[in-house]
């Protein structure tokens, strides 16, 4: 499959070819040691419609973050005044912390948040220069731990606090595509965040049992911290069925989590550099993505 058919093409997750699986932690190897420049390999025709956010009035750039087998790439953006901002992490697609994730900070960073996106396939390898889909989670994407996922981000946070910059006791996330999925994930980890947004993550059919032993559709029911789910109507990834089982779940929970779903767009509509990209949907999710984050206090 083409890189940019994904989302636009029906993609079986549960046969992925995986390469032999692993922690995927190599205490003497990083596969990415500095972050992607530019986008994937197949997004160039359209590129054109990509939003570009100027990072006037805001400290923007690549960071290193301390983990536990060594450091790992980062982008953060934050407002340049002096302050204290709250802590926003934001989660790559399947194609890594490239423009349009960096895009993403820096548009919330104009709204006043300390954002940062680790490079979460740090280990594991380079997704810039593969150009089909079925390659990139083969031998990337399919080797990624859930539990090495959240240490990073819990590494991400503690470098947020130590910079002086970030209110961590406000913390949150964003999540897309591949990322969406980790906003349930990481919710069901730290039950401190104070709220999360999937953009169309996957609720189900990932599940691996060394490296993925749930899936959020297992634990919907326990979530804690309110979760925003912004999903499409015509996703080849998400059926609606399992929209509504995990809406479902989530009423049981407690946690305030809700599921809005765009019946006509699909997979990837925030996505302005790719053809799935719908602007009035993208909008509109934005306006409730910001006042999900103010709702809850982050």
């Amino acid at each position: 499959m083409k890189l940019m058919d994904y989302g636009l093409k029906p993609l079986d997750f549960n046969n992925a070819q995986a390469l032999t699986p692993s922690t995927g932690v190599d205490r003497r190897t990083f596969a990415l040691t500095s972050l992607i420049t530019g986008f994937v390999a197949a997004s160039n025709p359209v590129l054109a419609q990509a939003t570009v956010t100027d990072s006037k009035g805001l400290v923007a750039g690549e960071v290193k973050v301390k983990v536990a087998d060594g450091e790992i790439p980062a982008y953060v953006a934050r407002p340049a005044k002096p302050g204290k901002y709250p802590t926003l992490l934001v989660v790559q697609e399947i194609f890594g912390v490239h423009e349009h994730i960096k895009d993403m900070c820096r548009r919330y960073a104009k709204q006043g948040y300390y954002a940062i996106a680790p490079e979460m396939y740090a280990r594991q390898g380079d997704v810039s220069k593969l150009s089909d889909i079925g390659t990139i989670i083969s031998t990337v994407v399919s080797k990624v731990p859930d539990a090495q996922v959240c240490a990073d981000l819990d590494a991400a946070v503690a470098f947020a606090k130590a910079s002086k910059f970030a209110n961590t006791e406000r913390t949150a996330l964003v999540g897309y595509c591949w990322g969406g999925r980790i906003a349930w994930v990481y919710a069901n980890h730290n039950p401190k965040l104070k709220a999360a947004i999937s953009y169309y993550g996957l609720l189900d059919g990932f599940k691996e049992p060394t490296l993925r032993p749930q899936d959020p559709i297992d634990y919907g029911d326990k979530i804690k911290v309110p979760v925003l789910g912004l999903y499409s109507g015509i996703d080849a990834f998400v059926k609606q069925e399992t929209i509504a089982k995990m809406r479902g779940l989530i009423n049981k929970s407690g946690s305030g989590s809700e599921i809005v779903v765009f019946p006509t767009v699909d997979h990837g509509f925030n996505a302005d550099y790719r053809p799935s990209y719908d602007k009035a949907a993208a909008t509109y999710a934005q306006k409730l993505a910001s006042d999900w984050l103010k709702k809850h206090g982050a």
